[in-house]
């Protein structure tokens, strides 16, 4: 029972250390596809 504990607390911090990192990752698309739609506008007009 205590092992099943353990690797339970260890597969839900991975999993919350991961939906960090996907959220940071698409946070940094964004941003990326902002700059290129904003540098698109500069050179369109």
């Amino acid at each position: 029972m205590r092992k099943l504990v353990i690797f339970l607390a260890a597969a839900a911090s991975i999993a919350v250390a991961a939906c960090n990192t996907v959220e940071g990752a698409g946070r940094d698309v964004t941003s990326a596809g902002r700059a290129v739609t904003d540098t698109a506008q500069d050179a369109k007009n």
